[in-house]
């Protein structure tokens, strides 16, 4: 009799099962990878933003001889056409047009949507900015709140504020 080369059903069968229970404890922890990448792309983007509006504030924009303060809207520091003409107090360039548009409306940028507040009246002398993700437990499973202190606080749960924990 003559023996036929290759591999039974049975071998091919338990191959794939431990390929099955490899995938089963590898994916988890990929995912939780993924949503710190995101927590920490969320922070670092509060921290230009953040950084963004000292310097626009710093700069000296004014609206009817008045100064401007900090940005009336995140859009702002943001800009499309950044080598072919200068500055605006609209069109600043200070950060990515993809971070500018991270609104909640907009694309999330890392799987994050930013709101920017700026404070009252035409000289903006304070704002908010929180950062939320996306989709939450899925893109990340903090939200991010910093102000003109600069100290960015997180919480785990719901939307964060001024009086909740400073990131370490």
């Amino acid at each position: 009799m003559k023996k036929q080369k290759g591999f039974s059903l049975i071998e091919l069968l338990i191959v794939v099962a431990i390929i099955l229970i490899i995938a089963a404890i590898a994916i988890p922890n990929l995912l939780r990878a993924k949503i710190a990448a995101n927590e920490a792309s969320a922070v670092g983007s509060m921290r230009t933003i953040v950084t963004s509006e000292v310097a626009y504030a710093s700069a000296g924009w004014t609206t009817g001889g008045q100064p401007i303060g900090f940005s009336a809207a995140l859009g702002d520091l943001g800009g499309t056409n950044c080598s072919a003409a200068p500055p605006t107090a609209t069109n600043t360039c200070l950060i990515d047009p993809v971070l500018a548009g991270a609104t909640a409306s907009g694309v999330p940028k890392s799987g994050y949507y930013f709101t920017y507040a700026p404070g009252t009246g035409t000289n903006h002398t304070t704002f908010t900015l929180n950062g939320s993700p996306a989709a939450p437990q899925q893109t990340g499973n903090r939200y991010f709140f910093a102000d003109a202190s600069g100290v960015i606080r997180f919480n785990p749960s719901q939307s964060a504020t001024s009086t909740d924990t400073a990131l370490q």
